[in-house]
């Protein structure tokens, strides 16, 4: 299946499983850790070490484990509490560092997982005949030190970031089902993934199973030339699930409203084309220029307008430099309030054509237990808890298992449930959230992908694998501003 060879970088048990550091998907600068978060880190190591002895085997053999994760959490929970953090928690059993059956079980589960944001990198696209010659674009994943496939040029670390470790990092390293393969803010010139690339990782999952695993979105800037033109093309040949959009995005840096004239025009032909999703990355600003239009003050407006037609809030509207409190109406914040006041103003109830999407922003709450709370909380209560969904913006935060471990252990305290009106995330509304709730507007049916998922040649070579898990624990994107900036000059 992959032509990389098995991880053992890692031979020492130097990374955690669960994993809170700096590292961005590229849409943001790196945040520092902040020391709540760097004492939780250090205290997992520590736990690492003495549940690893107390079990008598080695650190890696422990931290791949699900008493590994567990562990980890444990940890973060600790220095959490000893910050005075109250809004949430990792519901996991202390037995759980040492005793693996009821690990498996707190860790595991059999949810149909479908990832509704995804990414990786074509290492030997066209995209790099535009790149300045000696620029080395991504550079700083070279310092993931994966094992290389056959490339010897200098740019053969992107490899770290293709299809084949795209696969290996979403369909036998996690426990996801399904993952929609998304795409980048960029010019179509300087795509590091094209929709032709795009399909061919899908025809090869398919090859390997037999089985709809992957789906794609058709991005469109419908205020960059030529943009909505090539709507028809993808809608007709590459059978997508959506057109993903970033209204931020755009000639000189200028983005657009969707109740712009572009934003309309775009809405319109994608309901004259069938395609009744339209994906939106929204919050996660990119910067200070155009920044108003990453927020969701247009989302209710459409929604009201195009009953008929599916919102997906990427992201929704999190804004990382924004501090998650309770909604209060007519406060003006940032982040999701925005999209929550735009539902309200426009009248758009609970579990209406507006889906929130958690990409990047459960990855960030996870280093927050009262953001996440409120995060969470708000969604659950003004979007509806079926119109949340799952996504993780893997792989350029590495494999997604641990954002499913960790989303599969967290609960929002009896206290913020009581004082804000939030609901208990109970196993039913996880699992809504997992994957039931994108079911819908994706259009696939649950019991289906269930049947063929537990029996396709997929799954079988996941459970072989599973006898001797490799997984590498790394992340990819940029972890420094520097590397930052260094990926900002690819695609404007």
């Amino acid at each position: 299946m992959s032509k990389t060879q098995p991880h053992t970088e890692d031979q020492h048990g130097e990374r955690l499983p669960i994993k809170i550091d700096t590292t961005s998907n590229g849409e943001y600068a790196p945040m520092p850790l902040p020391p709540v978060n760097r004492q939780g880190n250090q205290l997992a190591h520590e736990y690492a070490s003495q549940n690893a002895h107390r079990q008598g085997v080695d650190r890696r053999s422990f931290l791949i484990s699900s008493c590994g994760a567990a562990s980890t959490l444990l940890a973060f929970n600790v220095a959490n509490a000893a910050a005075g953090r109250q809004g949430g928690f990792y519901q996991v059993s202390d037995d759980a560092a040492v005793d693996v059956p009821l690990a498996n079980a707190e860790m595991g589960g059999d949810e149909f997982i479908f990832d509704v944001q995804g990414h990786y990198v074509n290492p030997e696209g066209a995209w790099l005949n535009l790149v300045p010659e000696g620029a080395r674009p991504y550079s700083n994943f070279e310092k993931a030190s994966c094992e290389l496939a056959t490339s010897a040029d200098d740019r053969s670390y992107l490899n770290c970031l293709s299809g084949d470790e795209f696969i290996k990092d979403v369909f036998m390293d996690s426990d996801t089902s399904i993952m929609v393969l998304s795409f980048v803010p960029s010019t179509r010139e300087l795509e590091p993934v094209t929709i032709e690339d795009a399909a061919e990782t899908r025809n090869i999952v398919a090859q390997l199973e037999g089985s709809k695993r992957l789906m794609i979105h058709g991005r469109v800037n419908p205020n960059q030339d030529g943009d909505l033109e090539l709507m028809d093309d993808l809608a007709e040949s590459w059978d997508i699930c959506a057109f993903k959009t970033y209204t931020q995005f755009g000639p000189g840096g200028v983005g657009f409203w969707l109740h712009d004239d572009p934003g309309l025009a775009m809405i319109e032909k994608a309901r004259d084309l069938g395609v009744r999703n339209i994906c939106v990355h929204k919050g996660l600003p990119f910067g200070p220029q155009s920044i108003e239009h990453s927020r969701c003050d247009d989302v209710g407006i459409v929604a009201r307008m195009y009953p008929d037609m599916n919102f997906l809030i990427y992201h929704s509207g999190y804004d990382n430099s924004v501090e998650e409190q309770a909604f209060a109406e007519g406060a003006g914040r940032m982040g999701i309030d925005t999209l929550i006041q735009s539902l309200i103003d426009n009248d758009i109830g609970q579990n209406s054509n507006v889906y929130a999407e958690l990409g990047s922003t459960w990855r960030l709450l996870m280093r927050d237990p009262d953001a996440a709370a409120h995060s969470l909380g708000k969604l659950f209560r003004y979007v509806g808890e079926d119109n949340v969904l799952w996504g993780t913006d893997s792989i350029w935060y590495g494999s997604p298992q641990d954002q499913i471990q960790a989303f599969r252990a967290f609960q929002i305290s009896a206290q913020f449930q009581e004082r804000h009106g939030y609901p208990e995330i109970t196993p039913e509304l996880r699992r809504k959230v997992f994957g039931l709730n994108a079911a819908r507007p994706y259009e696939i049916s649950a019991e289906e992908i269930n049947r063929f998922v537990a029996s396709d040649a997929l799954a079988q070579q996941r459970l072989a694998y599973q006898e001797n898990p490799q997984p590498h624990f790394r992340t990819y994107g940029p972890k420094t501003r520097r590397e930052f900036m260094n990926f900002l000059k690819l695609g404007g």
